[in-house]
């Protein structure tokens, strides 16, 4: 499981079992229910972990038609308007610094969108306080497990937050 270098520590995560596609968009749909702009959620994992599954079924679980989600490894950036909420999805694998990120103006984004941003890490200090880690790794038995954990504040109480919503039981 990939760390930021500049995680802030937590105070409680939550871990979910995600055995196929179909669980990974359960957990993208719950979240993105939730959805508000200048929201941040970091996407950690390794390459195939699922980290633009997750995105593709977090943009496709909010208002609108069916929307091709391509993974911005290439364009860096993809911008999606869904409903009143803009959707920035970033894949700062190919990035060589955080200065690096300033040109593809994420402060602008992290303004007007909520931003689901993939190899967060490459930010380093750049990344932002206040945020949601969703970190997914590989499951023994094939599937994927997604650990999140609230940063900053998240929400107005991150731990009360994080129990409602580990609690209802679904993936």
């Amino acid at each position: 499981m990939t760390q930021a270098a500049n995680a802030l520590p937590a105070a409680e995560s939550a871990v979910f079992d995600l055995p196929d596609e179909a669980a990974t968009a359960a957990l993208a749909g719950r979240l993105a229910a939730q959805a508000q702009r200048g929201d941040v959620y970091a996407l950690f994992g390794d390459l195939g972990a699922g980290k633009t599954s997750f995105a593709r079924a977090f943009i496709n679980a909010l208002p609108g038609g069916p929307e091709d989600v391509p993974s911005p490894t290439f364009t860096l950036v993809q911008t999606y308007r869904r409903g009143a909420l803009e959707i920035w999805h970033v894949d700062l694998y190919r990035l060589g610094g955080p200065e690096e990120s300033l040109e593809l103006g994420m402060e602008e984004g992290y303004d007007q969108a909520a931003m689901l941003i993939e190899w967060p890490e490459r930010l380093g200090a750049l990344l932002p306080e206040t945020r949601l880690d969703l970190a997914f790794a590989y499951a023994t038995d094939g599937g994927r497990r997604a650990t999140l954990t609230p940063r900053g504040a998240w929400r107005a109480s991150s731990a009360d937050w994080l129990k409602d919503f580990a609690s209802d039981g679904k993936a």
